[in-house]
């Protein structure tokens, strides 16, 4: 059991740290009542590759949440903190809703602990320095400049905790941009995005999901590893800031190099490839396929498979980069061929001699396609405290322990795999129901964090 030091809260200790914080009269007044879940928060700890690991969860909507997530998934043990009454905004984001909660909130918000706190309060404010103190991992998506008038920032925290790996995700970072709100969408018209996604005459099309906010989740999640790593080695904490608009430079990839590489600025292509051919979607006899062919090796195959020998020898489509320039051919000369049978029909012929293709499914076709590969795409939860109707909905929710399904955890490892530990909690689930927020609790001098927040959302 790890070493365990009272600072008013009973907040676990963790084994590889050091702490002997001068803790501010602010932190050291007593709210251990409020806050009953932390008294034995260090027997709950998970294992796995990150247990032991405390992540004190300011985020809310969709990157910050899905970072923290892939965090608890592996181990870590993840302290929600949401406002009394309220919550995290996508609580309130559906239809969809399964066993009382929005879908949207269940997606990103398993293995974690919720709690109430009020931020605009000086209980509130004690409490959630109480938990940041001893923290290992603080993750953000507050509009920049709102943390430190909170007293929550990197720099104030690292004070009395130097080993702080402290996560601060934005729309557009720090600077210049720090006053601009952080929307997927906005994020993904203006970073170039749907400039590229769309067909050549129509308008530029948005993905269909929150992409920029997942891929600059995955990027918080790895550059709060990467610290982690170095604070286990050196004693040092550090700052990690991640932003939706060079996250999603970044991955743009090969468009993006095209640019920066090249000053090629690409255009919108449809289901086409700029670079590769025949690389996109074609007609069968039912519905729309993709080929994906990417080697001259494939194509040859894909011609003999389609009965199309003169294809693979015409000086036109040799190489890669001849059929590319004579894309408009090529797609009419397979289209055709393709034509003749359903895209179930081709999929399993082509697949069998390794050409790249596939029919374009829905979502449940796509769950169940993994389904059937053994890829496991569905977990269960255990939903521990018996399923209940979100506060938020008004409802008193049944008495009867269940499960509820999950979308796994796409990383395998083999030692230490990701475990469902808990269905995503009920506001303040488990404990500091709306700290701060009762009636006669003394305001704090700073801002309403409810209109200052950084909106990283779809």
């Amino acid at each position: 059991m790890p070493e365990r030091r009272e600072y008013g809260y009973s907040i676990p200790v963790l084994s590889h740290r050091d702490l002997s914080p001068c803790v501010d009269d602010a932190v050291t007044d007593d709210h251990s009542d409020a806050l009953p879940f932390l008294d034995d928060a260090s027997s709950q700890a998970p294992g796995g590759a990150l247990g032991g690991l405390l992540v004190a969860d300011f985020g809310r909507v969709l990157a910050g949440p899905y970072a923290t997530m892939l965090l608890a998934d592996l181990g870590a043990e993840v302290i929600k903190i949401e406002r009394p009454g309220v919550g995290d905004d996508t609580r309130a984001w559906g239809p969809p809703w399964a066993n009382g909660q929005a879908t949207y909130f269940q997606g990103v918000n398993r293995n974690k602990q919720s709690v109430a706190i009020d931020l605009r309060t000086s209980e509130g404010l004690a409490a959630a320095r109480a938990l940041a103190a001893q923290a290992d991992v603080v993750v953000e998506n507050f509009r920049p400049g709102v943390m430190a008038r909170l007293g929550l920032d990197y720099e104030t925290l690292s004070r009395t905790n130097p080993r702080l790996v402290y996560c601060s995700i934005s729309g557009f970072g720090s600077g210049k941009g720090a006053e601009l709100p952080g929307y997927d969408l906005l994020a993904q018209a203006v970073g170039g995005l749907m400039s590229v996604t769309g067909f050549p005459d129509g308008e530029p099309t948005k993905v269909g999901v929150a992409m920029v906010d997942v891929v600059t989740g995955l990027h918080a999640a790895v550059g709060i590893l990467a610290a982690v790593r170095h604070a286990e080695h050196t004693g040092e904490g550090q700052r990690v800031e991640v932003n939706l608009l060079s996250s999603l430079l970044s991955a743009l990839v090969n468009q993006a190099q095209g640019y920066v590489g090249a000053r090629v600025v690409p255009g919108r292509m449809g289901n086409r490839h700029p670079s590769i051919s025949p690389y996109q979607t074609f007609p069968t006899k039912d519905r729309l396929m993709v080929l994906a062919v990417g080697n001259d090796r494939q194509f040859v195959t894909l011609c003999d498979l389609l009965d199309l020998p003169e294809a693979a020898i015409d000086s036109r489509f040799v190489t890669n980069e001849q059929r590319v320039a004579h894309r408009e051919a090529l797609y009419e000369l397979l289209s055709q061929r393709l034509r003749t049978h359903s895209a179930d029909h081709w999929f399993h012929v082509l697949m069998a001699r390794g050409v790249p293709c596939g029919p374009l499914n829905s979502i449940a076709e796509g769950f169940a396609l993994a389904t059937e590969l053994g890829l496991a795409p569905i977990a269960q939860v255990p939903t521990g405290d018996p399923v209940a109707t979100d506060p938020l909905l008004g409802g008193e929710g049944d008495t009867s322990p269940t499960t509820a399904d999950t979308v796994a955890n796409p990383i395998r490892l083999s030692r230490t795999p990701a475990t469902y530990r808990a269905a995503p909690p009920r506001l303040g689930q488990h404990g500091g129901e709306g700290l701060g927020a009762q009636e006669g609790a003394e305001p704090a001098r700073y801002p309403d964090t409810a209109s200052s927040v950084s909106d990283v959302s779809s």
